[in-house]
C-alpha cells in the first residue's frame, strides 16, 4: 500500500482543516517546500497537494507551490483543487503534476472528466470521491449533493478510472480513526484502486486499510500533530 502525505495550501502556506472547515484553517509551516524536502528525506515518494484557495473559487490558485515542489523533490504529485477546465488541467500537468483528481467535475460535467481520462490515460486521472454522511460534497466540500459515494465511485466502473480517492469529511482532521466500513462496501463493488482519505492517526489505521485492500492511504494531520511520525512511515514501506 502507498503511503500518500497531505500537503493542504491556503496563501500559499501549509494549513489543515477539520471536516473541512475553512474557519479551522490551522498553519502549520508558512513553506510548504519544506514540509515536501522533509518527507523526501524519510523516503517518501507520494504527495497529495491540495489547492484550498482553488477548491473555492474555482480554479487553480496555487500552482507556483505545486512547481516549487515538482521542480525541487522527486516527489510524484497528485494534485486536486480548481480543476474544473481544459486550462486548470494543462495548468496543473505544466506545473509539474503528476496526476490531478477531479471530483466536482465528475460530479457535474461528467463528460469533460471522461474526456480528460481518454486525452490523458487512467494513470493521470483519479476520480475524487469526498463525501460527508455518504453524500458527494463538491466546491471545496462547501456543498453537498445527493449522491450516494459508493453508487457515484461503481458509477465510473468500466469507464475507464483506475485510481479513485474517497475522502470521508466527517473524518478528516478529526482524529479518530478512518472510515473502514465504507472503504470495505466501495471495495466490494468495484475493482478500482482505492485511496483511502480522512480520519488515519496510528500505524495501526495503516494495517488495517492495508489489511482491507486500500491501494494507497493519505495521511495529513496525523503527521503534523506528531500522531504518526516519519520515520514510523518510513518503517511501515
Amino acid at each position: 500500500m502507498r503511503i500518500i502525505p497531505a500537503i493542504d495550501i491556503i496563501g500559499g502556506k501549509c494549513v489543515r482543516l477539520t471536516k473541512g472547515d475553512y474557519s479551522t484553517k490551522k498553519i502549520y509551516n508558512e513553506n510548504p517546500l519544506e514540509v515536501a524536502k522533509e518527507f523526501e528525506a524519510h523516503g517518501i515518494r507520494y504527495l497529495h497537494l491540495v489547492d484550498l484557495d482553488g477548491a473555492k473559487s474555482h480554479q487553480i490558485v496555487n500552482h507556483p507551490v505545486l512547481h516549487a515542489i515538482a521542480t525541487q523533490t522527486s516527489l510524484q504529485v497528485d494534485f486536486g483543487g480548481g480543476i474544473k477546465s481544459d486550462e486548470a488541467v494543462r495548468i496543473a500537468f505544466e506545473n509539474g503534476a503528476h496526476q490531478i483528481t477531479g471530483g466536482s467535475i465528475a460530479l457535474q460535467q461528467p463528460k469533460l472528466f471522461l474526456q480528460w481520462l481518454e486525452t490523458y490515460g487512467p494513470e493521470k486521472i483519479i476520480l475524487g470521491a469526498d463525501s460527508h454522511h455518504r453524500r458527494i460534497a463538491t466546491q471545496g466540500w462547501q456543498q453537498e449533493s445527493d449522491t450516494d459515494v459508493v453508487d457515484f465511485i461503481t458509477s465510473y466502473t468500466g469507464k475507464g478510472v483506475r485510481y479513485t480517492i474517497c475522502t470521508d469529511i466527517s473524518k478528516d482532521g478529526m482524529l479518530e480513526g478512518p472510515s473502514l466500513d465504507l472503504y470495505k462496501e466501495i471495495l466490494e463493488r468495484t475493482p478500482l484502486n482505492l485511496i483511502a482519505s480522512g480520519g488515519i492517526t496510528t500505524v495501526h489505521d495503516l494495517h488495517l486499510l492495508q489489511h482491507i485492500g486500500c491501494e494507497g492511504a493519505i495521511i495529513g494531520k496525523a503527521i503534523y500533530e506528531g500522531k504518526i511520525t516519519l520515520r514510523e512511515l518510513q518503517e511501515f514501506f
